[in-house]
């Protein structure tokens, strides 16, 4: 840091030199600002002077231009009201005159305009009227309609109610053992009839056969071809399963389709005991039974899967209208195709006779083309001579001048023969005969 030395001698006689400058440097600015106050304070005045004179002239202008304006507003109005008045009555009349000519211009195009409106207004009107027609005849036809549907639904509720109740007789019907016989025997005659088969011809129903001290009774006997028979005997296992489908709750549902399978069940183990293959020695060793309904045999088949198993062991075939009737096709078919070869052989007998026939027609054919052949020379000869010696006299008379309606034609002689037919030289041989002219 740098030392500053002051001189001792600057002290004791420039401090007071200092003082009286800075003193007299005072004294100057204080003369100073007071001469300027006071040229400040004569400005302020004149100043004021000024504006008291402006605010007087202010005055004095404001008070002559409200008296220019009160003037004025006066002879304004009054021109204005004259003005007006002139201008109320010429603008009235021109009113006056301009509403007339718009009144009857507003009344032309008021009458275009309806005129207009109304042929817009009239297809709709028409339109509307044709609907309103339509929906009266739409509504009369629905009512109709309603009533005819109405009429149908009673009639629907009470054939309903009818088939309801003969169903209830059918089913009250069926739980009677004699009834679910007569029915399931039906049931097997109508498929019989569907698959072809005719009764006494085709078939046999309750055949009667003695066995011992009982007498075996199938309910029906199909014969086939070569002498064979099909041994058919129908159950209607039905009043497990329509208690079943009577029931009110499950159980008693299972129940009534476990008593079902079981007297499937029962019905092939009777069945079985018949042996009816011993007592029908035409017969196969096994017997069909019949079940007039295959979801008889479904209910029973789902409680009891072995039922099938169990009846083909014991020479039993379970039978449904569905398998049955395929199977009296098939036999059907047979019958077809035996009275398809028995006509064959009557065919063959046939040809044989007609072939013979055949023969001796052509050898009487063969005899009349020889007369016929003799018949030909003759005719020839005959027109030769008639050619030679009849004609050319003829001839001479046109030659003399007669004059015929009609010439002479020429004459032509018959130069075709009879054909005779050849028998082939083999009776191997496929080809037909060859007809030769002899």
């Amino acid at each position: 840091m740098k030392t500053i030395q002051i001189n001792p001698l600057w002290i004791e006689y420039g401090a007071p030199a200092l003082a009286a400058g800075l003193l007299l440097g005072v004294l100057i600015a204080v003369l100073v600002a007071r001469s300027r106050h006071k040229r400040l304070e004569n400005n302020n005045l004149l100043l004021a002077t000024r504006i008291k004179d402006q605010e007087a002239l202010q005055t004095e202008r404001d008070s002559a231009y409200d008296a220019a304006t009160t003037r004025l507003a006066t002879a304004f109005s009054e021109l204005a009201n004259q003005s007006l008045k002139s201008n109320s009555e010429t603008f009235l009349r021109l009113a006056e005159q301009n509403l007339g000519t718009q009144q009857e211009r507003a009344k032309r195009e008021l009458s275009d305009r309806e005129q207009a409106v109304e042929n817009l207004v009239k297809p709709i009107r028409d339109a509307l009227q044709q609907s309103q027609s339509q929906i009266a005849e739409l509504e009369k036809s629905r009512s109709e309609a309603y009533g005819g549907i109405k009429a149908q639904l009673e009639s629907m509720q009470s054939s309903q109610q009818s088939l309801a109740q003969e169903t209830q007789n059918l089913v009250k019907a069926l739980r009677r053992p004699e009834v679910r016989g007569r029915w399931g025997e039906i049931t097997l005659r109508r498929l019989v009839e569907l698959a072809g088969m005719v009764e006494h011809c085709d078939f046999q129903e309750q055949v009667h056969t003695a066995s011992g001290e009982k007498s075996i009774r199938p309910d029906m006997i199909v014969r086939m071809p070569d002498q064979r028979e099909l041994v058919v005997d129908v159950k209607t296992p039905l009043d497990a399963y329509l208690e079943a489908v009577e029931a009110k709750d499950d159980a008693q549902r299972q129940l009534g389709l476990t008593r079902h399978a079981r007297n499937v069940r029962n019905h092939i183990r009777m069945l079985a005991s018949k042996a009816y293959w011993k007592q029908f020695s035409k017969s196969p060793e096994f017997v069909i039974l019949f079940i007039p309904g295959d979801q008889f045999l479904s209910a029973a088949l789902n409680e009891d899967p072995d039922l099938i198993e169990t009846a083909l062991s014991q020479q039993i075939i379970l039978a449904t209208p569905t398998s049955l009737v395929a199977l009296l096709k098939a036999v059907a078919y047979g019958w077809r195709q035996l009275a398809l070869a028995d006509n064959a052989e009557e065919i063959r007998k046939l040809a044989e006779e007609l072939y013979g026939r055949l023969g001796i027609f052509v050898g009487h054919l063969n005899k009349v083309g020889k007369q016929l052949s003799s018949s030909v020379d003759n005719y020839n000869r005959a027109m030769g001579s008639l050619e030679r010696k009849v004609l050319p006299g003829a001839r001479k008379f046109v030659e003399l001048g007669i004059h015929p309606k009609k010439e002479i034609e020429a004459i032509e002689s018959v130069e075709a023969v009879p054909r005779t037919l050849v028998e082939p030289q083999s009776d191997g041989d496929d080809e037909a005969a060859e007809n030769t002219i002899q």
